[in-house]
């Protein structure tokens, strides 16, 4: 039987009883249909994952008994920060969601000059939150226990002033190579919106001294790229 795994804000440590509330207790109550002696999964982001037992299930909340030490972490060892530009609709979504599942460490949603998604301050940290919640239903999917961050959206050129020397990587169907140089400490990808990064953004990314890459002959649309991009990665510098 699959165990299901749930991210907790709570401090977790070994056979510690912990209480779930409000959203998490209703969907392990309510949805699952938990039932006392039940085996649970919690992580935090922080403490790595604990196995538990259900204890107590009522209308508002579930009590699990937690394990005496924390499971393996199926975690990537290897850090990936991916600039993205902003999308419409549900492409931003499916990207974050499938970015996480591969192992991403860190998306900063981008402005460009093609994105055609304005947003203001109020409404940037709204999607950024709805950002978080898909990034942490993935890591509960996936099995990860560190969950990527998502950070507020900003300008690419300020993007691009935080990318360490050997570090960047810009996706360009017109590029002349792959992911198929030395191993850098890390790896900062830069991909645009569905309109592309236009040439004077290209340029201003290769000033920063990102490396064009190519992923094969064909355009990819911006919510495939993060995947391919990620699995390519995995398989050239990760644990694929």
């Amino acid at each position: 039987m699959r165990v299901s795994r749930l991210y907790t804000e709570t401090h977790l440590q070994s056979l510690a009883t912990i209480a779930l509330t409000d959203e998490q207790a209703h969907y392990l109550g309510r949805v699952l249909r938990a039932k006392v002696g039940q085996v649970v999964a919690l992580f935090n982001g922080d403490d790595g994952e604990y196995q538990g037992e259900v204890i107590a299930v009522d209308k508002r909340s579930v009590q699990i008994q937690l394990a005496e030490k924390p499971s393996a972490q199926p975690e990537s060892l290897y850090p990936v920060h991916i600039g993205l530009g902003l999308s419409k609709g549900e492409r931003m979504d499916f990207a974050v969601q499938k970015a996480t599942e591969l192992g991403v460490t860190a998306i900063t949603p981008l402005f460009t000059e093609h994105s055609e998604v304005k947003l203001n301050e109020e409404r940037a940290e709204k999607r950024r939150l709805h950002w978080q919640k898909i990034a942490i239903n993935a890591c509960e999917q996936s099995g990860r226990c560190t969950i990527p961050t998502i950070h507020p959206p900003v300008v690419l050129g300020a993007w691009l002033d935080t990318v360490p020397a050997g570090q960047g990587f810009m996706l360009d169907h017109q590029g002349l190579t792959g992911f198929n140089t030395d191993r850098p400490a890390a790896a900062f990808l830069l991909i645009g919106p569905e309109g592309g990064i236009s040439e004077t953004e290209k340029a201003a990314a290769t000033q920063a001294g990102l490396q064009s890459i190519r992923l094969g002959p064909r355009v990819l649309r911006t919510e495939t790229a993060p995947v391919v991009a990620l699995t390519a990665i995995q398989m050239v510098w990760g644990d694929f």
